[in-house]
């Protein structure tokens, strides 16, 4: 029930940090970030990017490179029993003032669901001159989401991507 997050992918002159809370079983199993075939962050950063959606884990990454795009998550370990972020217990933050500091273009912080907002603001400041969005979880447990409507709360990222 010990879990622990991955490294971060962090390309050169990130623009924009996902956070996520913790990674679940299968991308553990996998070693890799997202990796449940039910959960959409992959598609719908494909759609969002007008990009081919990533059918392996390389070319996700890739995806995220090719867009400056980091991605990391919230919690260093925790125990938790499954993959639900409602189990998440005894949580350790990983080190994301660091990040932000170490990364100064990055402009924005998104957390992918609620879980992941809620554990940030506990334990860091937000940080003056970075814009904070929370959106909807790309879990498959957020059955109330469909994609058009993933998509539609998603596109607010668009402009720290693709500035104006």
């Amino acid at each position: 029930m010990f879990k622990k997050s991955f490294a971060p992918i962090i390309p050169e002159k990130s623009k924009l940090l996902i956070l996520g809370s913790l990674p679940g079983d299968k991308s553990l199993q996998e070693n890799q970030y997202y990796a449940h075939p039910q959960n959409r962050f992959w598609k719908t950063l494909a759609l969002l990017l007008s990009a081919p959606i990533p059918i392996d884990y390389a070319s996700r990454v890739n995806l995220l490179h090719q867009h400056h795009i980091a991605l990391w998550d919230v919690c260093e370990a925790a125990i938790r029993k499954g993959s639900m972020d409602t189990d998440i217990l005894e949580e350790s933050p990983n080190k994301i003032d660091q990040l932000l500091q170490d990364n100064p273009d990055i402009k924005a912080v998104c957390f992918n669901g609620q879980k992941a907002q809620k554990l940030f603001d506990k334990y860091f400041k937000r940080t003056t001159g970075i814009k904070y969005i929370t959106l909807p979880s790309t879990s498959p447990a957020n059955a109330s989401f469909n994609q058009e409507r993933l998509l539609g709360a998603w596109e607010n990222i668009l402009l720290f991507i693709f500035p104006l």
